[in-house]
């Protein structure tokens, strides 16, 4: 692999998907160290468009023909979460590094399937969840963990938004929709980090809409000590999004958590009725970190923070919360496997 201050990371990106035009296109035009050289879509006409629009160089009608040009070095892949695990692999297989948007795939045995892959073929995995990249996440999580606000307590947050066509894939059963997978993923992921470990149970409850797949659900995490994690997730509600770590001795709260903007964010810390305290943070993107991060990692060599054995945590989580959900509530242990 390249390495030095003047080489770039070679994208291509596999699909035309709104996600990519709006933020891994600037994202990667943004970074130090990273460029942006193809894209594919299954219709020339769409992906020719897209390429000009983006200020890319080449485009492609197939994912394959993008997969063989041998300049591509990495693929972003925001495709339906049902295709992950095709283009992950077959990508892998073409000697590809590939960041992958979330979820990774759609079980624990989709994920291990697709690090697997990347493992035999010596590049990397990542999963795009790039709200982990955010100073203020980071620094939300040490907060929690250092004993800022006392013992951990309630872990509460919510991503919630209103898709007003029932045609969206995020509705489609067979593509891998539903709230959970879709917003609730995130949810899921900030709770296991604020509480430093995987919970060991999980209980939901969900509202199945016309389409088949969940368009709300609740849930909590029991994890091992007594903490709590409650969220919930909609594809059918008002815009929410929030973050709110309970502790014994004060809390936590951080709204438009999980897609910050690039707009100044802070953390409201509170004990009692004592003055708050107002952690505050510069505007910044956090795609682009991501995919400077990512980037690092390939042209140093080195492995990335967020692999496929991070995701199936995450995975063996929601695993169990969509158990429960169909068992109408009856709490689910959480994998063994993975912990």
């Amino acid at each position: 692999m390249r390495t030095g201050a003047t080489h770039r990371l070679r994208f291509g990106i596999l699909s035309t998907a709104r996600i990519g035009r709006n933020a891994l296109v600037p994202a990667i035009h943004a970074s130090r160290n990273a460029e942006l050289v193809a894209v594919a879509s299954r219709d020339l006409g769409a992906a020719g468009d897209y390429a000009r629009e983006a200020m890319i160089p080449r485009h492609y009608g197939s994912y394959e023909e993008l997969l063989d040009d041998a300049e591509v070095e990495a693929v972003y892949i925001p495709l339906p979460n049902s295709l992950h695990r095709e283009w992950a692999i077959r990508a892998a297989e073409r000697k590809k590094h590939v960041l992958c948007e979330k979820p990774l795939g759609v079980s624990v045995e989709e994920e291990q399937e697709m690090q697997a892959a990347a493992d035999t073929n010596g590049v990397r995995l990542m999963e795009a969840f790039m709200y982990r990249f955010h100073h203020r996440t980071q620094r939300l999580i040490d907060l929690a963990r250092s004993g800022a606000v006392g013992d951990l307590r309630i872990i509460r947050s919510a991503f919630t938004f209103r898709l007003t066509r029932l045609d969206n894939i995020r509705l489609r059963a067979d593509l891998g929709g539903g709230a959970l997978l879709d917003v609730g993923c995130y949810c899921v992921d900030i709770s296991r980090r604020l509480a430093g470990a995987l919970p060991v149970e999980a209980q939901a409850w969900a509202h199945i809409g016309p389409t088949g797949v969940d368009t709300r659900l609740a849930g909590s995490l029991r994890f091992e000590g007594g903490p709590i994690a409650q969220f919930d997730c909609a594809l059918d509600t008002e815009r929410r999004e929030f973050i709110e770590v309970v502790g014994s001795e004060g809390s936590l709260f951080a709204g438009q958590t999980f897609v910050a903007g690039t707009g100044s964010q802070e953390i409201v810390e509170r004990h009692g009725r004592g003055a708050e305290v107002r952690h505050a943070f510069a505007g910044e993107d956090s795609y682009q970190r991501m995919v400077e991060h990512f980037g690092d990692a390939v042209l140093a060599d080195e492995p990335v923070r967020y692999g496929a054995a991070d995701a199936t945590g995450t995975m063996a989580i929601i695993e169990a919360l969509q158990r429960s959900a169909r068992a109408s509530g009856e709490p689910v242990k959480v994998g063994e496997a993975v912990r």
